[in-house]
């Protein structure tokens, strides 16, 4: 199960026009970023950046999980970005990528970075997840795909 907190609506960007990887990782470093604390967008875009040289974290399916480790971070912080067209990502299978989970983990999270991108992986290996994802009409709906579980609750709690 996801932290409560990785996703918000306010950090999720449905049918971004971004053309570029590099443009794709500034605008997840945008959307990581919180206005009047630390770090700013352009330490997380380097951040970010620097983890890719390493090695894409494009996965296949159209898939990217950018990630990095942020020192100060509290708390694991996530934004999504799904793209209106597919951007060359240096993926594992070689397809554009489309759907970007952008994730930060504090800097001393080693075994909880890790855990985490296994979950997130293996989510979005999900055919019926991703195909949710791509189909979703707004992040209200994204966020019931990550968070399913918080569905009863939400409903009751409107009663």
């Amino acid at each position: 199960m996801l932290p409560d907190e990785l996703l918000k609506e306010s950090r999720i960007s449905l049918d971004d026009s971004v053309a570029s990887k590099k443009k794709a990782l500034e605008r997840l470093a945008e959307l990581l970023a919180e206005a009047g604390k630390p770090p700013a967008a352009a330490q997380i875009y380097e951040k970010l950046l620097e983890r890719e040289r390493l090695g894409s974290t494009g996965m296949s399916h159209g898939v990217a999980i950018p990630h990095a480790r942020i020192a100060g971070l509290k708390q694991p912080r996530g934004a999504f970005l799904r793209l209106e067209h597919g951007v060359d990502f240096d993926a594992l299978d070689g397809k554009p990528v489309d759907l970007l989970l952008g994730l930060l983990v504090p800097e001393e999270a080693t075994d909880e970075h890790l855990a985490l991108l296994a979950e997130l992986a293996s989510l979005f290996s999900g055919h019926r997840f991703s195909s949710g994802i791509r189909a979703a009409p707004g992040s209200e709906e994204v966020m019931h795909l990550f968070y399913p579980q918080a569905l009863p609750d939400a409903a009751s709690s409107h009663s």
